[in-house]
Order: structure tokens, then C-alpha cells, then sequence
């Protein structure tokens, strides 16, 4: 069983590194920091689920997406929209015009829920929105892009085009979705007040197991076949497809399994944040995302998690400090990691822990032995 998860995990250094984390982020960081600084590393590992999904298209698939944060933006806003339904019940919206619907749409004289809206009333149908649209989304660009053999810079240009058209789109809707606001004054789940320091804790809880899981399930999938075959299409592509792979459909589930990825964090984004605005589906979110996987390691699961808390932690801590100079600061900090860190803070691992952990392996051994030996020897003198 052992043998299992080490394989699963990419070996001894593998496992350890992924346990390493799930202390880091589970124990250490519960214990030592504040409700109101939990919360934020909180949202900064909804924004790990992206960079986790960067890995398996990116660093495996080859498949470079500037449009990361669309997926990020459909999963967000499919869980406000369902908290800002029950924000506005009859009771809560009691002094509109029209009671009963949320308050943007009041604002903007409408008169009637839209019909896309009815079914987020259900938080079922909600969950299997954040997960399907995002994925059935990703679909649709992913079959008239890889079926046409788009790939490399022209399809990283035009995943950030749908980001561009999709910003537009929401902030052209005032009415329907809040437009350049967003969704806002969202304040309970099922009834339960989601702005409360308990429901923080087990947000950032639930964001870890999922956020844990998302990286065993998408190791699994890397360790498969599929992975096997997923870097054989990144470095020789016309060779499996030449061996008869239909090379497409795997560049379009994996497309589409790293959307569903990104939607997760976008939901738990809003749940931790409570609200949700286009700010956060454009350009430089997208881009962003592909910084934390860069500087975390491309071809890191774990790796782009720290990556991600890193370049969050120094935006918040640079823009207190110096709130004049902190883009410098941050454009010195990804030059360092470029420039010094070629392969990401995943590289350092490697370079560093793997040796770390065989000397630590090779002390316990040279114990044990030392143990063994004094018993045997105690054994051997009292006979």
C-alpha cells in the first residue's frame, strides 16, 4: 500500500513533499495565524486550483491557456448566483420595487427573475453547474481549436481573446449579472452566515481537502497512461499521432478536466470572499495564474501551491509596506525566480530536498542498524 502512494505521489521525495504541504497548509498555518489572515491565504489557495490545473495543461499537455480565469470566473459565479438568491428573498428585499429579485437587477428595472437564473435556486443543480459549464464550456473551445490542430501561441492568443470577450460580456450585462460590480452582499449558505469566523474556518478547511484531493486526483491521471501519453503529445506530437492516438480528444479532456479544476476554486473563491466580479475572469487574473505556475514549478502539483501563496503573500505583504514601490517589488521578485530558479521553487525541491530526504532515510537506516546491533550484541553477551 505504501508502494502505491509513493508511485502515486511520484516517489519517497514525492510523498514527502506533498505531506510536507498538507501539514504546511492543514496544521501549521491554522495554528499560527490569525482568523483575518487564514482567511486570506484561504483565497489565495482558491487561486492554487488554477495554477493546479497550468500543471497538467501546461507543464504535461504542452497546451499553454491564457484564459484560465474564465473557468475560475464560471465557477464563481455559478455559486453567487445561487448565495444572492437567497440574499434576496421576498423577506430581504422587502423595500425594492419589485421584492424578490436580486438588487441589481431592481436597480435596472427589471420587473421578473431571468429564466437562467431560476435554476441556481437549487443548490444541486448549482454543484453540477460549477462543475459541468465550465467543463461542457472548455469543450466547445477545445473541439473547434485542437480538431483544426490550432495549438502553441495561437491558441494561448485566443483562450485570452474568449477572456477579453467574456469580461466584456459581464460587464455589458448591468442588469442580468451585476456587470462591473459583480455579485455582492452575499451573506448566508442554506440559511447559515458565511461571513462568521466559524464558517471561515471550515471554508478554509473544506478549501484544503479539496485542494488536496484535486492534486492526488490529478496525479493519478499523470501516472496513468493518459499522462504517459499526454507528454509524449507535448514533446512528439505527429509521433503519437502518426501511431494512431487521436491526439485531439486527449488535448480536449485535459482542457476540460483543468476547467472543472479552475471552476472549483472559483466557487470556493466566493464562499471564502463573498462576492464575485469580472475583475477576476479577465486578462490579468488568467495571466497571473500562469505567473503562480511558473514561478511554483510547471510540472509541480505541489510546487505551484507554494508558488501561488508566495506571489499572494508578497503582493499583500508589499502593497502594506510599500504601497508606492510594491509593483517593483513584485516585478523584482519574478525576475529573481527566473532568473535564479529557472525550473521554480519545485526545482529547489528537487535539487535540494531530494537529498535532504535520502539523508534523512540513510540516518534512520544507519539507527536502526546501530539499534539492531546494540540488541544483538546485548543478546549475545547475556547468553
Amino acid at each position: 500500500m505504501n508502494f502505491v502512494y509513493e508511485r502515486l505521489m511520484g516517489g519517497k521525495s514525492g510523498l514527502t513533499g506533498f505531506l510536507i504541504l498538507a501539514a504546511f497548509i492543514v496544521v501549521v498555518l491554522p495554528v499560527t495565524l490569525d482568523i483575518f489572515r487564514l482567511n486570506l491565504v484561504g483565497k489565495y489557495l482558491t487561486y492554487a486550483f488554477a495554477a493546479v490545473s497550468l500543471v497538467l495543461l501546461w507543464g504535461y499537455g504542452g497546451i499553454l491557456s491564457l484564459g484560465q480565469g474564465v473557468f475560475f470566473g464560471l465557477g464563481g459565479y455559478g455559486m453567487a448566483m445561487f448565495l444572492k438568491l437567497e440574499a434576496s428573498s421576498p423577506e430581504n428585499t422587502a423595500i425594492q420595487s419589485t421584492p424578490g429579485i436580486p438588487d441589481f437587477m431592481d436597480w435596472n428595472q427589471l420587473t421578473a427573475l431571468p429564466w437562467f437564473w431560476e435554476p441556481f435556486n437549487s443548490f444541486t443543480f448549482t454543484i453540477l453547474a460549477i462543475l459541468i459549464l465550465p467543463a461542457a464550456f472548455a469543450y466547445v473551445i477545445g473541439a473547434a481549436m485542437f480538431k483544426r490542430r490550432v495549438g502553441g501561441v495561437y491558441f494561448a492568443i485566443i483562450t485570452q481573446v474568449v477572456a477579453v470577450i467574456l469580461t466584456v460580456l459581464i460587464v455589458g450585462q448591468q442588469g442580468f449579472i451585476g456587470g462591473i460590480n459583480g455579485i455582492t452582499d452575499l451573506r448566508t449558505l442554506k440559511g447559515w452566515d458565511i461571513t462568521s469566523d466559524t464558517a471561515k474556518y471550515l471554508f478554509y478547511f473544506l478549501n484544503c481537502g479539496l485542494l488536496l484531493s484535486v492534486i492526488v486526483a490529478s496525479r493519478f491521471i499523470l501516472t496513468s497512461k493518459f499522462g504517459s501519453l499526454l507528454l509524449a503529445i507535448r514533446d512528439k506530437e505527429d509521433r503519437v499521432r502518426f501511431s494512431g492516438y487521436d491526439v485531439s480528444n486527449f488535448k480536449i479532456f485535459i482542457f476540460c478536466f483543468a476547467a472543472m479544476i479552475s471552476a472549483i476554486g472559483g466557487a470556493m473563491f466566493t464562499l471564502q470572499v463573498g462576492f464575485m466580479s469580472p475583475s477576476f475572469v479577465g486578462i490579468v487574473p488568467s495571466i497571473e495564474m500562469v505567473i503562480f505556475a511558473a514561478v511554483g514549478g510547471r510540472m509541480s502539483l505541489v510546487g505551484v501551491v507554494y508558488g501561488t501563496l508566495l506571489i499572494n503573500a508578497g503582493k499583500t505583504l508589499f502593497s502594506e509596506s510599500f504601497p508606492e514601490l510594491w509593483l517593483f517589488l513584485m516585478g523584482g521578485l519574478f525576475i529573481a525566480v527566473v532568473m535564479f530558479f529557472p525550473n521554480g521553487l519545485a526545482g529547489l525541491w528537487k535539487d535540494y530536498g531530494y537529498h535532504l530526504t535520502d539523508k534523512l532515510l540513510a540516518g534512520r537506516r544507519w539507527i536502526r542498524a546501530y539499534m539492531s546491533n546494540m540488541v544483538n550484541r546485548k543478546v549475545g553477551g547475556g547468553a
